[in-house]
């Protein structure tokens, strides 16, 4: 499970921040250890099982990516042959969007469904149509090793609690340690059946200001990224990133932005 130090996310996961837990559990093991940590787009996890605090509320816009970290706490077994092929893959799919159709995309199918779709769709996508509905195609990898189960990861998702939807209605008390990774200031925004659009980056920011304790928050590198949180006295710091995914092979580190207040020098 472990790689660098750090506990890998469970799912390959885009935009996923392992790359910079070297400066977060930096800021973290420095000051904060005791802290709850908030993190209101939980995404892959892999901050919060790199900084693996004993207190998480860890939230989601994706519905049925908290389904999966839910079942897995309870102890998510896998009894199907999953299969890495086009036809298997299209009739999970279409059988994925009719749970939820249905409604049923709370259960254990689903969550399983879910495992298989982001292991095996293009490029590690997860993307919804404006009905909801899961489009990512097939995504031939070559070689996929599905789990059979996620045993060693459900004692540490018992610990934290989990929770979907807007990132406004996450309770907090004030002196948590807040990390907010919301979707980039880019063109593609659906990662759940709704966009995350400007006026959503504006709340966010607004949001993260109200927040007494430590606030990190990262984002695309865009001029109006950095000028919105800098206008609002966050410290703002530029820093390379890797590109994980880019379906034309660019490999050219983007630049990401990581604003910060109330951190203890």
């Amino acid at each position: 499970m472990k790689s660098e130090g750090y506990t890998k996310p469970i799912l390959k996961w885009a935009g996923g921040k392992r790359w910079l837990l070297p400066v977060l559990q930096h800021i973290w093991l420095s000051s904060y250890q005791k802290h709850k940590l908030i993190e209101p787009f939980a995404g892959g996890l892999a901050v919060s099982l790199g900084l693996y605090p004993q207190q998480a509320a860890l939230n989601d816009a994706n519905v049925h990516l908290i389904n999966f970290y839910r079942q897995v706490s309870k102890g998510l077994q896998i009894n199907i042959e999953l299969k890495n092929n086009a036809d298997f893959y299209y009739a999970v799919r279409a059988e994925f969007n009719q749970l939820i159709l249905q409604r049923k995309h709370n259960t254990k199918r689903a969550a399983i469904w879910f495992y298989f779709l982001m292991r095996t769709g293009f490029n590690g996508l997860c993307r919804f149509n404006s009905v909801g509905e899961f489009n990512v195609p097939f995504g031939q990898h070559n070689n996929i090793k599905y789990r059979a189960d996620f045993f060693d990861y459900k004692q540490i998702l018992r610990q934290w609690d989990f929770s979907h939807g807007d990132f406004n209605n996450v309770k907090r008390n004030g002196d948590e340690f807040l990390y907010a990774d919301p979707p980039y200031d880019v063109n593609f925004t659906r990662y759940s059946a709704k966009s995350f659009v400007w006026e959503d980056q504006l709340r966010l920011a607004a949001w993260l200001l109200q927040h007494d304790g430590p606030v990190i928050a990262s984002n695309q590198a865009t001029p109006r990224i950095k000028e919105l949180y800098a206008d609002l006295k966050f410290k703002v710091y530029l820093l390379p990133a890797p590109r994980m995914i880019a379906c034309n092979g660019d490999r050219t580190p983007a630049m990401e932005i990581l604003a910060v207040k109330n951190l203890s020098r």
